[in-house]
Formats: C-alpha cells, sequence, structure tokens
C-alpha cells in the first residue's frame, strides 16, 4: 500500500516525512519532485524518517514523499555477471548514456537491460510439479557462467506452458498453476536485500577456498563459505589483497563491492578484469564479476545499501549451486555511513560514536555466507565467502569496527605497516594472523595434496615463531652468541620469509602459486634446514652453508613456471644433498 506525505525535516541524507501513516518500515519511497530514492529507517506514529540515497541539497519541507509500499529490493536474473552498478543497483552504463559523465539525480534506469534478447532452454517439461529453488531452465550468461533460472522462494506449482527461444528478461518464459492461480516465471525476479535468501541446511565448511597466495594457503586458510577480514592501515596493500583473492581464488563467481573507497580503485579493478586471463577458465575475469561501486565521492548514505545489495546477488548464485566470493571494501566506510545516520537519528551513541547495534549489523551481513544445500527438489550445494577489508584508523585494530568484525569472522589476515613499508607483500604478519579453519580443513589438505603438508605448515610456524624470540637475544647480544643450530633456524626463517612468504602481485608466475609448487617449496626450505642441522652437528661451518649457491636456487623456484616444478624440484634436492653432504665430509 503506497502513503503519501510532507517533508518536515531535512538533515544531510536523512528527511523526516509526516503523514506516512500506511507506510511501513524499509519500503522505499521517493522524494519531492526530483523523485530521489530513499528508505525509511524509523517510524514514530505517522512521522516517518528516511535515508535517502542521493544528494539532498535545496530540498525544503513541505515537499511530496511518496511511499513506493516495497522493501528496497534487487532485480536478481540474467545480465548481472559483466556489469558494474551504483549501491542500490542501477547500472552505471547505462545512467552515463542517459546523463554523461555527471551523475544526476532522480535518474530511473532498470537494473537489468530490457532490451537483450537471451537463449533460454527448458530443463523441465509441461506437467511437471515445482518448488521455489526449483530449476525450470538455463541461459548461457556468459562463455563461462551457465545461469539458471529458478523458481522464486514461496512459489510452488505445475509447469502449464513453457518455451524455448530468444527472450528479454521481462518476457514470460513459463506458466506455473499454483493454488493461487497461474504465476509467470520470468528471466529474473526480486529480492528484498535486507532478508537473507532461505536455504535448506548450512553445512559445515570443510573445504579450503584455494587462491594461490601461498601465506593464505598455506598458513591462514580460508574454507568455502568461510569469512575472513583484512584489517590494516592506509598503505598496506588490503585493496591489493583483495584484488589477488578476486582474481585467483578458485571460486566460479566473484562479487566485488567497492563500498567508500577511492574510485581510481574500482578503476583498476573495471581495467585489469577485463584484460586478465582467468587461470581456471582461460577466458576473462570480468565474464565472473560483478562489481558495486559505491566510492568516497558517491552518497554516504548508499553505502549501506551497497554491501546487502551485493551479498544478495551472491546469495542468487550460491543458490544456483556455484562457489562464490564476496569482497566487500571496506566494512569501515559502511560502518562510518551507519554512524553518520545514527548522529543525525539522534540515537544514543556506542564506542567512538558508533551506533551500539554496530555489532549485530556487522553480525548479520558476515553470517550470509556459508556452505549451503540450496532449496529445490535437486539438493544443490553452493558455497558464499565473505573477505572483508577493514580500515582502522592510524591503523589501530583496537578500534570498534576491526574489534566487533574480529569477534564474528574466523579468519584474521593482520596486515603490518612495517612490512609494507619494508617491500614485503602481501604484507600480512605471521605472528598475529589467525584461522580457525585449519583444523576442519586438515584432513581436506592432507588426502588431496599431501599427507606431510599439516606437518610442514607446523613446522613452518614453529621456525618463524622461534625467529621472533631468537631476535630478542640478537638485539641483546648479536648472532654470535647463538648456536650453530639457531643460526641456521635464523637463515631458515629469513628464507620462509623472503621466499615463500613474500609474493610479487605483478610477476607473471609468481602472482600465483598451486599447492603443489607450495608443497615443494616448504619441503626444499626445510629439506635444507634439516641437512644444515645436520651438517653443523657434523662440523661443518654456518657461514659457508649459508654461502652455498643452492639458497639462491631455492630462492628463485618460485619464479618456475608450473610446468617445470617437478624436473627443478628434484635437481634443487640433489643439489642441497651433495653441497651439505661436502661441507660435512670436508670437515670430517
Amino acid at each position: 500500500m503506497s502513503s503519501t506525505g510532507k517533508i518536515v525535516k531535512v538533515s544531510g541524507s536523512l528527511i523526516v516525512a509526516e503523514g506516512m501513516r500506511d507506510a511501513n518500515m524499509f519500503d522505499v519511497v521517493r522524494v519531492s519532485s526530483q523523485k530521489l530514492i530513499g528508505e525509511i529507517i524509523e517510524m514514530h506514529g505517522d512521522r516517518a524518517s528516511i535515508q535517502v540515497y542521493e544528494e539532498t541539497a535545496g530540498l525544503g519541507t513541505g515537499e511530496e514523499v511518496v511511499s513506493t509500499g516495497e522493501p528496497m529490493s534487487v532485480e536478481l536474473g540474467v545480465g548481472l555477471i559483466g556489469s558494474i552498478f551504483d549501491g542500490i543497483q542501477r547500472p552505471l552504463d547505462d545512467i552515463k548514456r542517459i546523463c554523461g559523465n555527471s551523475l544526476k539525480r532522480g535518474v530511473e534506469v532498470p537494473s537489468l537491460k530490457r532490451d537483450k534478447l537471451w537463449s533460454f532452454i527448458p530443463t523441465v517439461k509441461v506437467g511437471d510439479r515445482l518448488v521455489g529453488g526449483d530449476i525450470i531452465g538455463t541461459v548461457p550468461e556468459t562463455d563461462i557462467v551457465m545461469h539458471k533460472i529458478l523458481v522464486p522462494n514461496g512459489i510452488s506449482g505445475t509447469v502449464r506452458k513453457i518455451s524455448a527461444g530468444e527472450f528479454h528478461v521481462d518476457d514470460t518464459v513459463c506458466v506455473l498453476e499454483t493454488e493461487k492461480g497461474d504465476y509467470n516465471l520470468k528471466l529474473f525476479q526480486k529480492w528484498a536485500v535486507r532478508r537473507g535468501r532461505p536455504y535448506k541446511k548450512k553445512l559445515s565448511p570443510d573445504m579450503p577456498l584455494i587462491t594461490g597466495q601461498r601465506i593464505v594457503d598455506c598458513l591462514f586458510p580460508i574454507a568455502k563459505g568461510g569469512v575472513a577480514a583484512i584489517p590494516g592501515p592506509f598503505g598496506s596493500g588490503k585493496t591489493v589483497t583483495q584484488h589477488q583473492l578476486a582474481k585467483w581464488a578458485a571460486a566460479d563467481i566473484i562479487v566485488y563491492i567497492g563500498c567508500g573507497e577511492r574510485g581510481n580503485e574500482m578503476t583498476d579493478v573495471l581495467n585489469e578484469f577485463s584484460e586478465l586471463i582467468d587461470p581456471h577458465t582461460g577466458r576473462s575475469l570480468m565474464e565472473r564479476t560483478v562489481l558495486i561501486a559505491n566510492t568516497s565521492d558517491m552518497p554516504v548514505a548508499a553505502r549501506e545499501a551497497s554491501v546487502y545489495t551485493g551479498i544478495t546477488i551472491a546469495e542468487y548464485y550460491r543458490d544456483m549451486g556455484y562457489s562464490v566470493a564476496l569482497m566487500a571494501d571496506s566494512t569501515s566506510r559502511w560502518a562510518e555511513a551507519l554512524r553518520e545516520m545514527s548522529g543525525r537519528l539522534e540515537e544514543m551513541p556506542g564506542d567512538e560514536g558508533y551506533p551500539a547495534y554496530l555489532g549485530s549489523r556487522l553480525a548479520q551481513f558476515y553470517e550470509r555466507a556459508g556452505r549451503v544445500i540450496s532449496n529445490g527438489t535437486d539438493g544443490r550445494e553452493g558455497t558464499l565467502s565473505v573477505i572483508g577489508a577493514v580500515s582502522p584508523a592510524g591503523g589501530d585494530i583496537s578500534e570498534p569496527v576491526t574489534q566487533a568484525t574480529l569477534r564474528i569472522v574466523k579468519v584474521f589476515w593482520g596486515l603490518d605497516s612495517n612490512l609494507a613499508y619494508q617491500r614485503h607483500f602481501p604484507a600480512i604478519n605471521w605472528l598475529t594472523s589467525y584461522s580457525l579453519y585449519i583444523d576442519s580443513l586438515t584432513d581436506w589438505y592432507n588426502n588431496n595434496v599431501s599427507a606431510d603438508w599439516t606437518k610442514l605448515r607446523a613446522r613452518f610456524m614453529e621456525i618463524l615463531h622461534d625467529e621472533d624470540e631468537l631476535k630478542e637475544i640478537v638485539k641483546l647480544i648479536g648472532m654470535d652468541a647463538l648456536s650453530a643450530e639457531d643460526r641456521i633456524k635464523m637463515e631458515t626463517a629469513r628464507s620462509i620469509r623472503e621466499d615463500f612468504l613474500h609474493q610479487l602481485a605483478f610477476h607473471e608466475v609468481d602472482t600465483y602459486t598451486s599447492l603443489k609448487k607450495q608443497l615443494y617449496m616448504m619441503k626444499l626450505i626445510l629439506d635444507f634446514n634439516d641437512k644444515a642441522v645436520e651438517a653443523v652437528r657434523n662440523g661443518a661451518d654456518v657461514e659457508e652453508i649459508s654461502n652455498l649457491p643452492v639458497r639462491e636456487k631455492i630462492g628463485r623456484f618460485k619464479y618456475v613456471p608450473e610446468e617445470k616444478t617437478d624436473s627443478k624440484f628434484e635437481k634443487i634436492s640433489v643439489e642441497i644433498s651433495s653441497g651439505l653432504n661436502q661441507l660435512s665430509r670436508r670437515d670430517d
């Protein structure tokens, strides 16, 4: 039911309207003759507080506000892949054709292109009984994504008519005979963004999301259907890390939300993703990517809508049975939008002015991730992994947004400004970061990569922690005070840091490392360590061991192309043994 009221107060992106008694919470409204888009976020009697998702300059009291009677919703259907939307799912390319380079207020553009024809192939026949979540047919959305047309949740019935051929998204392709009469199915459906899409069952995440980033896959893995946070100060590499994860993660679909970050970062995504060849498919990365751009120069209020828009689109592809990875960059900017709106509503502030409900809002967002059995009769399994960047002021992770996030997520990739200044990227601090998925992923790694994987990883972590303790001794009394075995351990830790954990995002080979190659790298480093310890026990000199030419070859193994790793690994392994054996024999 629509409702019409009048503006009585304007306070930035918040307006208050009277006479809205028939409106409901979270209804979308049109404000003034310019038809600005807003959403009701608070109701007191017939007074509605409205969050306006466009610039409110020039609005005055007495202007009309009309409720549409519907909640903020997105269109879910063919045409999402490869598109770039603003925070409320308006396609920016279509807006540019209408407005030019300046985003004008009150522009109404359908989210999915109505003039494009799509080839629909039915997978059901007349007389079939369907329930919500069942697939009625497929559309080749791109060369690598087969879009599955789903029966909307809550709808069930018998197929009375279904057609194959070329259709627009708003054409009827199937008619269902339901208890309430005929229901026309189209190539898209609508869904309210603040409500998570339902599923049959949530499963335990027990398979890693392979990213090709060594520090992630080896030391701090994220499960498919898991949640992770990347907090870090300005310049520490949050955005580049998320770009790397978006490019190389073993996910079928990527949803990238630029929430309040600079526009040039979204430009980088657009330029790079269209040129980059996906290693999993051999096609352009944009053929499996959806972009939501609500950059720092766009309306602040729309930042809140952008994360809900993005995760609803991600859930939709998850329901088709795909593995989806969502990147939110950054949730701090979204929280700032919450803080601004809370202040304008004159709510009691929490820590540092953030609203008291900050933690619950973050939890509502992150808990929509998961590995699930989708609705429908075929028991499709889909996963949605969420990776959120957090931008704490001055890199202070004790601030409220980071702390609220850490209480929810299970993976913490803590970026370190000192590592960034040393040009060690990704600048993930191995001493402060953690992953709570390690125990549940152990069986997968041991069964699918190597039975030694968990043992090798544990040794890496042990050596890195021992190095941190030995550094304190070195600072006080110098390297010479250490035993020969401890000096070897320091050299091994340096090799782990510089040869394994340091990874060049812009090097054509080093940018992505398979699990097999990561295993080889771990084995080479630890094999050298074990044989070096044995050599010093036999009297070999630590300096001579450190200066062996094979050390350089271990370090450069990360630049070896994947197809040559087997032969190179064998060659270096032999060289490690022969080089250290010679030193031991010579001392004998």
